[in-house]
């Protein structure tokens, strides 16, 4: 298994980030919530995609429902990720 990703919210597009995922990459977010730094981890274990976040694990069945929460949640760079998927 390959070390995770560790970044900071912004870093990568949206696509950039399920490329790393759907490639079995593990990838640790720095997020700002309420004030405060935190890590959220994001993976994918072929069949589920998990956000794991401070307060909750978030699963997702397929890639648009990770997709959706990765640019909701703002861990994606927002002013180079399409909100289709289509890029």
């Amino acid at each position: 298994m390959s070390s995770p990703l560790r970044l900071d919210a912004g870093e990568l597009t949206t696509d950039e980030l399920i490329e790393e995922l759907t490639a079995g990459r593990r990838i640790l977010l720095s997020v700002e919530l309420f004030g405060t730094e935190n890590e959220v981890a994001l993976r994918y274990d072929g069949d589920t995609y998990y956000c794991d976040t401070p307060t909750q694990l978030h699963k997702h069945d397929d890639e648009a429902e990770m997709r959706a929460c990765i640019e909701e949640m703002g861990y994606a760079d927002s002013e180079k990720s399409p909100t289709d998927g289509s890029a």
